[in-house]
């Protein structure tokens, strides 16, 4: 029985645009974030789609909003797909932490399986362990259909390392996830086939 997963990366926000880091905390769409989720919808409109789910952050609700155009499925919001919480982090400039904290941002983005919160955050251990359960779930409700599943970047490399069968250390190595980039999965018995990862074919600029 085949399933498939087609999972994206909200759009641009404000906060990404003037480079701040955002985790549960959250920023608007902006103009352009909401256009290259428009061009993910135009590229998905043949595409049908039995179940469609997004993180509780209003960036990614958004984004699946326009997304899912008007198909009449309901878009469910799972607290589990929101991104990484970056404990002090959130909402401060992103060359701030790093000139304050060299070796944790470092730590963050190259070497995952080193990186510590600064504050109550989350490790990528803590990130995949709310994470994955949920698209278990999400896999064995929708067996024999086709899912769309908006998220954030960290949070969908980790997912996407997870399917490929990568280890904690090696996420680091894996190519960055742009906005409404899209990732597919096909799972045929539990084997898991990654056929799309961070496509960004149907941006227009």
């Amino acid at each position: 029985m085949q399933t498939t997963m087609y999972l994206t990366r909200h759009g641009q926000t404000e906060w990404n645009s003037k480079k701040k880091m955002q985790g549960h905390l959250d920023s608007p769409l902006t103009d352009y974030g909401m256009r290259q989720a428009e061009w993910l919808k135009e590229r998905l409109e043949s595409v049908h789609f039995d179940a469609i789910y997004s993180s509780s952050s209003p960036r990614a609700f958004h984004t699946a909003r326009i997304v899912s155009g008007n198909r009449p499925v309901p878009i469910s919001t799972l607290d589990s797909l929101k991104e990484i919480n970056m404990g002090l982090w959130e909402g401060q400039q992103i060359d701030q932490i790093q000139q304050q904290f060299p070796i944790p941002y470092d730590h963050f983005f190259n070497e995952p399986h080193l990186y510590r919160p600064t504050g109550h955050g989350e490790s990528y251990s803590e990130l995949l362990e709310r994470t994955i359960p949920a698209l278990n779930r999400i896999l064995e409700e929708h067996q024999g259909q086709q899912v769309l599943i908006v998220t954030h970047r960290i949070t969908l490399k980790v997912i996407m390392s997870y399917f490929l069968g990568k280890q904690l250390h090696e996420i680091g190595d894996m190519p960055d996830i742009h906005p409404t980039a899209l990732c597919k999965i096909i799972m045929n018995d539990e084997v898991p086939k990654v056929e799309l990862y961070g496509d960004t074919s149907h941006y227009r600029e």
